[in-house]
């Protein structure tokens, strides 16, 4: 019997060492490995690399189903994020080993990354003009001290009365604490208003009430950061206003960081076709974004994570 197996062996050995080292190993339970090794003439260190190897398997199997899962529910996880997710769980394991079963099980993400041209709500000088206190010192160690917002442009399709298919836009305006990247409040609209700005401000005032310094609330120079009212509910709260330089999108680059993920994950490469699919997919994608979406400088932990670990 031995010899057969071995002549096997030998026969499978110019395809692969993997396939003799599988044979011999199937061998050890009647035979010495000693004997075994000798007749085959195959290196025992090759057969104990294989044997690593053959014993590792099952625990592939385990984290290949765990990363399938996690996939299904995250499909923008790349290799770093769901590393991060897998130490987060307790799983000891390499960044690269997650990449190679990622590649294996063909998980790159597929996100469309064409970009849009970037909605200005800049008219010029049409009232208070605010300096720009922030700096790009965007980290802060405070929950609620440092504010900042933006509007930001989408597309979607509806059909007129006359039956042709024309584009519409809705607005998204945020306000995300730079404390966790957290969006604490926003509004959405058909069209640019200072309704929904003011909306979206009066409940990040609310939000942020329990934050025990001086808040400051940053925003480029579009018009309606400019507005009379927009300043004077952030001065009887005694909150800072703080504006980047014009034409200077690098000094709000935390908010434009959101916009560019938020649209990279939901809305690139998806066609909308009326205002409210539109509403509801931005509203679960901000749910997921602030509950279940982790980031490495927050040591993996979504925002509200992150911010309900600061208050325990």
């Amino acid at each position: 019997m031995l010899f057969k197996r071995i002549e096997e062996a030998a026969f499978g050995r110019g395809n692969s060492s993997e396939k003799t080292a599988r044979i011999i190993h199937s061998l050890r339970g009647d035979f010495r490995l000693k004997d075994i090794l000798a007749v085959v003439k195959f290196p025992k260190a090759t057969y104990m690399y294989w044997q690593t190897r053959f014993n590792r398997q099952p625990h592939n199997q385990k984290l290949e189903e765990k990363i399938t899962e996690l996939h299904n529910e995250h499909k923008d996880f790349g290799y770093r994020r769901m590393h991060g997710m897998l130490i987060k769980l307790g799983y000891h394991v390499n960044k690269k080993r997650v990449q190679r079963i990622m590649q294996k099980l063909k998980f790159q993400v597929s996100s469309f990354t064409r970009k849009s041209r970037k909605y200005s709500s800049y008219k010029g000088k049409v009232g208070n003009i605010a300096p720009n206190r922030i700096h790009r010192r965007f980290r802060t160690s405070i929950p609620h001290q440092k504010i900042t917002t933006d509007t930001s442009e989408f597309k979607y399709y509806e059909v007129d009365k006359s039956g042709r298919m024309v584009i519409k836009k809705l607005y998204l305006d945020p306000f995300m604490d730079m404390y966790n990247s957290e969006i604490i409040s926003y509004s959405i609209s058909r069209k640019p208003s200072s309704q929904a700005i003011v909306s979206a401000l009066t409940q990040a005032i609310e939000v942020t009430n329990d934050c025990k310094y001086r808040r400051t609330f940053h925003s480029d120079r579009g018009w309606a950061y400019q507005m009379k009212v927009y300043n004077k509910m952030l001065t009887k709260n005694k909150i800072f206003q703080s504006m980047s330089r014009k034409g200077n999108c690098y000094d709000n680059s935390v908010m434009e960081n959101f916009f560019g993920v938020l649209k990279q994950e939901m809305y690139y490469g998806v066609v909308y076709y009326s205002y409210d699919e539109l509403k509801n997919a931005i509203e679960k994608y901000i749910t997921y974004y602030n509950k279940y979406r982790i980031k490495s400088k927050l040591n993996w932990m979504s925002p509200v994570e992150y911010r309900l670990s600061f208050v325990a």
